[in-house]
Order: C-alpha cells, then sequence, then structure tokens
C-alpha cells in the first residue's frame, strides 16, 4: 500500500507531498493541471527513465519518495536476494540531479535502477486505457487462471523443485561434457599423472634442497669460521672460557669478605657452563661440515628435475605440482569412473521428472477447474459495466517439456461485440473496451490473492450514465481487497471514493505550479457538482451530487 507520495522539483511541481487511504482514492482536476504529472513522478520510483529537461528548476535535483507498507506481500525472499534491509514500512527514493545522473535507493540503501524497477513491479500496477500489453501476455494470463485455483502451495511446491530439476539438469550436462573431454584426454592426462607420481614430490623438498646446497657449495667457509670461534672461545692464550674460568676464582677468593659475591660467582660459573655447551656444539657441527661432491651431484639433478617440471607445468613451487597431481588423479578418475556417476544423476533425474510431472497434472486439473468460473465471472462483471454482448473464452493446452509453471499453456480469447469471432483481445478490443476487461479481471484476481495497489488512469473514458456508475461500484469493490488510485473525469466514479484529492494550477506568483489538496466533505460536493454541471453548478446539481455521495 502506498503510504505518502513525496515529489520534489518535477515538471510544474516544486513541493508537493500526498497521504493516501487503503481503500479507493480519487483524482480529479481539470485537464492539464497535472494529474498526469504526478503519475509521472511516481513512475520515476517505479524505476522508469528521467529527463533533467522536465524539472521545475534546472539548478536543483529531482528528489520522489514513497512510503510503502509492505508487510502482506510476501517480500522477504525478495529483499534478502537483492541483499537489502526489509523492513514493514519501506521507502523507496529516486533522485536525479540536473546533469541527469540518476540514484536509486530502497530504505536508504543504494539500489540499480532495475532492483527498484523488479521492487516497483511488485508494489504498484499502473493500468490506463492506452496500457494494455499486461492482458495478452501468456504469463499474465496464466497468473489469472492460478489466483482462482486457488494452489498457491502446489504451484510453489512444483516450481521450487522445477528450479532444482532444472539446475541438476545443467549439473548433468556439465558431468557429460566434463567426462567426454576426461575420455579423450586420458592417455594425456595418465602421462602427466605418472610424471608426477615418479618424481615422488614433497611438499617442501625444494627449500629444504635449496639449503642443502648452499651449504655444501660454502662447506669450506663454514668449516673455517666455527673452526675460528671455537678456537676463540677455547684455545687461544686469551681464550672466553680460559679468562671466566680465572675471573670465577677471583671472586671465590672474594666471597669470605662479601656474600653478595657469591651469587655472582654462582651466574659466572653458568654462564662457563653454557659457553662449554656453545662451543662443544660449534665443534659438533664444524666435524660434520665438509664437501660432498657426490652429494652435490645428487641434489643438483633432484633440482634440475623439480624445476623442469615447474616450468613445464608453469607453477613455482612443489605444493603447486602435488595440488595438480591431484587435479590429474581426479580427471582420470572421472574418465573411469564417470560414467557410474552420470548414471546415478540421471536416474535421480528421471525419478525428479516422474514427480514434476505428477505435480503438473495436478495443476493442469486445478486450472481446467478455474477457467469455466473465470469465464463466468469476468463476462459476469462486464455485462454490469454494459459490456453484455462479450464473449470470453480460455483455451488451454499442454506442451511437451516441463516449464516452470508446468505443462499448460493459456489464451485469452475475446470478442466485444455479438457475432464477431473470438481472437486475441488486443485484436477486438477498443482502449476503452480493453480496460474495463482489465479492470473485471483485476477486481477477480483481487479476490483469489494479494495484488500490489491498482492504480486506473482515465480508464473510464468513453463510458458515461449508468456504466459509469457500474465501473464506479466495480473500482469500489477492488477497494476492498487493495489500495485503488483512479485518475477520472465522471462524477458517478468519484463519488465511490473513500477520499478524494483535487489536482489544480496555482497561478498566482511568477511561476505556475501544480498543487494538491485532499477535499473534505463540503468540497467534494462542490467538485462532483461542478463535474456533472460546470464551473458554476446550480442547487438542483449540487443536490446531485449529494445524492451520488451518500452512503
Amino acid at each position: 500500500m502506498l503510504q505518502k507520495l513525496s515529489i520534489s522539483n518535477y515538471a510544474l511541481i516544486d513541493n508537493l507531498e500526498i497521504s493516501f487511504d487503503g481503500g479507493l482514492n480519487i483524482l480529479t482536476g481539470e485537464t492539464g493541471a497535472g494529474k498526469s504529472i504526478i503519475l509521472g513522478a511516481l513512475s520515476l520510483i517505479l524505476g522508469q527513465r528521467a529527463e533533467s529537461r522536465y524539472f521545475f528548476n534546472q539548478q536543483k535535483k529531482c528528489v520522489i519518495e514513497g512510503t510503502f507498507k509492505i508487510a502482506n506481500f510476501h517480500l522477504k525472499t525478495f529483499f534478502e536476494d537483492n541483499d537489502l534491509d526489509y523492513e514493514a514500512e519501506t521507502v523507496l527514493r529516486r533522485e536525479i540531479s540536473a546533469d541527469g545522473k540518476s540514484r536509486a535507493f530502497v530504505n536508504d540503501t543504494p539500489v540499480n535502477l532495475n532492483s527498484l524497477k523488479l521492487l516497483g513491479e511488485k508494489l504498484i500496477d499502473i493500468h490506463s486505457q492506452h496500457a494494455t500489453l499486461e492482458i495478452n501476455d501468456p504469463e499474465f494470463q496464466l497468473l489469472v487462471v492460478d489466483s482462482v485455483a486457488k494452489h498457491p502451495d502446489l504451484l510453489g511446491e512444483y516450481q521450487t523443485k522445477f528450479r532444482a530439476y532444472k539446475k541438476s539438469t545443467s549439473k548433468l550436462q556439465q558431468l557429460v561434457d566434463e567426462s567426454d573431454k576426461a575420455k579423450a584426454d586420458l592417455d594425456y592426462y595418465q602421462f602427466q599423472f605418472d610424471e608426477l607420481e615418479k618424481a615422488g614430490l614433497s611438499t617442501h623438498e625444494q627449500e629444504q634442497l635449496e639449503q642443502e646446497l648452499y651449504a655444501l657449495n660454502n662447506a669450506e667457509e663454514i668449516k673455517r669460521n666455527l673452526l675460528s670461534a671455537n678456537y676463540l672461545m677455547q684455545d687461544s692464550d686469551a681464550a672466553a672460557l680460559v679468562q671466566l674460568r680465572e675471573a670465577g676464582q677471583q671472586l671465590a677468593a672474594l666471597i669470605k669478605f662479601n656474600p653478595q659475591i657469591e651469587g655472582l660467582q654462582e651466574r659466572l660459573n653458568s654462564t662457563v657452563i653454557e659457553l662449554k655447551d656453545i662451543s662443544a656444539e660449534i665443534e659438533n657441527i664444524e666435524q660434520r661440515t665438509h664437501t660432498n661432491e657426490a652429494r652435490t651431484v645428487d641434489i643438483n639433478i633432484r633440482l634440475s628435475l623439480i624445476y623442469i617440471l615447474q616450468k613445464k607445468h608453469r607453477v613455482n613451487s612443489n605444493a603447486e605440482l602435488l595440488e595438480l597431481q591431484d587435479e590429474l588423479s581426479g580427471k582420470i578418475q572421472q574418465a573411469v569412473f564417470g560414467d557410474e556417476v552420470i548414471e546415478k544423476l540421471q536416474q535421480q533425474l528421471n525419478a525428479d521428472k516422474k514427480e514434476l510431472e505428477k505435480l503438473a497434472a495436478q495443476l493442469s486439473t486445478n486450472r481446467l477447474k478455474a477457467i469455466p468460473v473465470i469465464e463466468e465471472q469476468v463476462l459476469q462483471t462486464l455485462a454490469e459495466m454494459g459490456m453484455s454482448n462479450s464473449a470470453l473464452k480460455i483455451e488451454c493446452t499442454t506442451v511437451s517439456e516441463l516449464t516452470k509453471n508446468g505443462v499448460d499453456i493459456v489464451r485469452f480469447l475475446f470478442s466485444a461485440n455479438k457475432g464477431h469471432a473470438l481472437a486475441e483481445m488486443s485484436k477486438v478490443a477498443s482502449g476503452g473496451e480493453l480496460s474495463r476487461l482489465m479492470l473485471s479481471i483485476k477486481s477477480l484476481i483481487a479476490k483469489n490473492t494479494a495484488l500490489p495497489t491498482i492504480i486506473f488512469d482515465e480508464i473510464d473514458t468513453g463510458v458515461s450514465g449508468e456504466v459509469a456508475n457500474k465501473v464506479g461500484q466495480i473500482m469500489e469493490q477492488l477497494s476492498n481487497n487493495l489500495q485503488v488510485i483512479t485518475i477520472t473525469h465522471l462524477p458517478q466514479i468519484a463519488s465511490k471514493g473513500n477520499s478524494h484529492y483535487f489536482v489544480y494550477k496555482d497561478d498566482e506568483s511568477d511561476t505556475t505550479r501544480t498543487r494538491i489538496k485532499q477535499l473534505d466533505t463540503n468540497e467534494r460536493v462542490l467538485e462532483i457538482a461542478k463535474m456533472l454541471s460546470g464551473d458554476k453548478p446550480g442547487e438542483s446539481a449540487l443536490q446531485n451530487a449529494r445524492e451520488l455521495l451518500a452512503p
């Protein structure tokens, strides 16, 4: 439900705010006053393109904002899929700058224009006597049948399983393609795998071998420095260990004079022990360090093999080679055992298809039962609106392939006049007739399912008198189930509204502006009287208006 619409800097509107009620909202006003401008502004938050040349002030940006109550429209999944914050009271906003750049927001989260359009389509349905494409859309016609068939749970179950089925079908085709390729390349994959397996690689082997080779190539320098370090620690005349032992003896002689020195002497002894361990380790490493030409050759051969394999497969480490080895093993397994996996998935798909066909058959049965009800009720409503000679036939044919909606193709055939052959609706009905047909269909859907706000833009053109009164009654009935906003020039329809808004031009300042006001009871009487007889209605017109407004 559209609660509030705010328009800033659009066409003849500088600033305008409208709060709508939940039932039937009527918009009236003189031709050119700006009723269609309001719809044009509304279309911007429904994702339509915008041009800055329609701005009231070319130096300022245009801002359109709509506040909607959406709790009853099951839109949480849409918000989750589009990474949007769901709010029961949701705000759509569109900002267009003077240079034509546009930004769109849903609950203050930036969205692209397509996301705004998709959400807008779920919230508002604008219908005019010239907008009749929807009524000829097979998807819409099937939606009409499904709404009367009242099987949303069954349809939802089918569609969920159909999506999973299509996903599995794609997976099967992918497996088949991969298996065929794996079989064709099996010898090549096997050769590469055998080569890597024979190499017996390990993850950190390269780094370890490179470190060992570096040590072997520098063994003489390493040995020389280790010998020198050990000599300085314990074998030279001024060896560190010798000097420290003598220092310890000197401290030991002083303990009797100062007990604190005992702690220092013990620490020095600990240091001597640690240095002796270091010296022994240095000596041990030095003794193990030696040149080994045979080992050097072996390492160079091994590293050469590793480098060749890495260059061949365009990788930089053994870890990547081992990852490739696992990948090749998988491809070989797929070539050898892939048919078993494919066969298992195919069997599952066959079972899934049977289940879908069973659900599709139930959908078809329900739809066939609903079709006569639709034909009867639509024709009955059309007769009330002055189209008693209309004929409607709904054809339902099945296709061999499963679709997202089952196996049914629905086609509405219509004739507005007696003796004329049935045909597609756009070919046999005028704009006004199609508008009344759409009104009767939408009123039928609204009785059976939740519809968004519906806006009728002068679809009452070409009707008058009692027919106009019946059109108003249908709109009134429709508003019992959803919010209806209608632009009309007919007093019979205007009198049915729960709320009445008057759109007018304000010429008092230097610039003409479009204004809107919600009429109270007395103002409604006067406005409807003007619609009946002109700008200066007499008492009879005023009395007629009061009668039209009487509950």
